[in-house]
């Protein structure tokens, strides 16, 4: 039922692509020229910023980590506030298609291609991340059983996903976003209540269950621990701002509507119901947890011998409360994944094509050919894809929500140097020594993260992120031109 379940979706999808391909351009594919309504926009983020990893790794990590997330979900809003009203009026009034084409007007060549190359570093890592925890569902569940091996199930997901955008780009993506959203809460919500049904508790017990209950801790107050309140918190503003503010993949969608205020009601609605739906995992992850321990029931272990929180959700669903969770879990967990890796897939051959090749910039190549040079890079960018997934099955030890974030606090810490340097300093660099500090701050960050963790038994946990970007703004200042005369914004 469940692969009759994955094939009958993933038609819907191809019909939705179908539709909205139709007399489609590159300028569709990139930008959704610009007539997107924001709306659906605001609707289709929500499954895109939460993805499959939220749908399962934040409520199994409960078990490990209660409700220490919530610090970074409050940092999340203001993060998100920043993107409203100091980012996006930036890239419109510069007219962005990539919005790394403004470190190439505020620095250089130099500093436009290394912009680009992290994103795409960036974006490649953490999106095979969130779709390989899908792969393995699918994997674990279904095809495993029937004898498929990982790496066929990883071919046949990502085929699909770059099947149903390899035309209409962006512009399909914001309508499918919109349906998968929907399932995806349809998923939690159904979860919790069959939960709460088993477990015999009304709405107003689970209420008081959970949040009585010691999983629902929201603030460390351990400084020396990871999961410190204030440096998640602060951890959560900067991580939102460079994960989404810094994204091509999810600016690309703000950039599509038609106006500056449309984009930034649609980034103020999707946090506000973003920031609701991951209240409600978390919730379901304490229901889980007590459903757990009540039960006795086993969740197999990661390598080191504790728990594979990944597998609590998955386990319960499809194989202790029934088909009808089951079937909807599945579906929530495909519709949660699907934007992960088509979002990715469209805004990397973005990047690459607009940032790398710059195919809009070459004379005598038609729009023929510019289509032809996306759809290749595509390919490419879809066969990276699926090598890293297989690598992730081989080498996950944690819960990859964990994962995610700490690739990003590598990653993304030299984005967020650049644009802040760039935004508030009027000062010049020479732009050729740009690519050298951007390599060395991650390099020194994990230096630094080894030595304080070794020594003195502190750990920056995702906080690293304002540690790489602050080693790369003290990076620039050491490359900084005599004259800055040049503006900030």
């Amino acid at each position: 039922m469940l692969f009759f379940a994955f094939i009958v979706y993933t038609l819907l999808l191809f019909g939705i692509a179908w539709v909205t391909s139709r007399k489609a351009d590159n300028q569709s594919y990139f930008t959704g020229n610009r007539k997107s309504n924001w709306m659906l926009v605001a609707y289709g983020m929500i499954g895109a910023s939460l993805s499959g990893v939220t749908f399962m790794s934040v409520p199994g990590n409960v078990m490990k980590q209660k409700f220490f997330y919530v610090p970074m979900v409050l940092g999340f809003f203001v993060g998100y506030m920043a993107i409203a009203f100091i980012l996006l009026p930036l890239y419109y009034r510069l007219n962005l298609t990539s919005i790394y084409t403004y470190l190439q007007e505020r620095f250089g060549q130099y500093s436009y291609k290394t912009g680009a190359a992290f994103f795409i570093l960036s974006r490649t890592l953490g999106a095979t991340l969130r779709t390989f925890l899908v792969v393995f569902v699918l994997h674990e569940f279904i095809l495993g059983p029937m004898g498929i091996p990982f790496w066929l199930a990883g071919a046949v997901f990502v085929g699909l996903a770059i099947l149903y955008t390899f035309y209409g780009g962006i512009k399909t993506i914001i309508w499918t976003d919109s349906l998968q959203t929907t399932f995806m809460i349809l998923g939690v919500v159904v979860a919790t209540v069959m939960v709460c049904r088993e477990l015999g508790f009304g709405f107003g017990t689970m209420v008081s269950q959970v949040f009585s209950s010691e999983y629902a801790q929201m603030f460390d107050t351990d400084w020396e621990s990871k999961t410190n309140w204030v440096k998640r918190f602060v951890a959560g503003i900067f991580m939102v701002i460079a994960m989404t503010g810094l994204d091509q993949s999810m600016m690309q969608k703000s950039l599509s509507c038609k106006n500056i205020w449309d984009a930034q009601k649609n980034i103020i609605a999707s946090t506000i119901l973003t920031n609701l739906v991951i209240m409600l995992f978390l919730s379901l992850g304490a229901l889980l947890t007590i459903y757990v321990l009540e039960k006795g029931i086993v969740i197999p272990p990661l390598p080191d011998g504790t728990p594979d929180t990944d597998k609590i959700f998955p386990t319960i669903a499809l194989e202790h409360l029934g088909p009808l969770a089951g079937l909807c879990f599945f579906i929530g967990i495909i519709s949660a994944a699907y934007p992960t890796c088509a979002n990715a897939l469209t805004s990397i051959t973005t990047s690459v094509c607009i940032d790398l090749i710059e195919i809009d910039k070459r004379p005598g190549w038609s729009e023929t050919c510019q289509k032809q040079v996306r759809m290749i890079v595509q390919t490419l960018v879809a066969a990276t894809f699926l090598g890293l997934i297989i690598a992730f099955g081989i080498l996950k030890n944690d819960a990859i929500i964990n994962m995610v974030f700490k690739i990003a606090s590598f990653t993304y810490g030299p984005l967020l140097g650049l644009f802040l340097f760039g935004i508030y300093t009027p000062i010049k660099v020479r732009d050729r020594f740009v690519p050298v500090v951007c390599v060395l701050a991650p390099v020194l960050c994990y230096l630094i993260e080894s030595c304080t963790k070794s020594l003195y038994n502190f750990e920056f946990d995702f906080s690293l992120l304002l540690v790489n970007a602050a080693l790369t703004m003290i990076g620039l200042l050491c490359i900084r031109q005599s004259l800055t005369t040049t503006q900030g914004r």
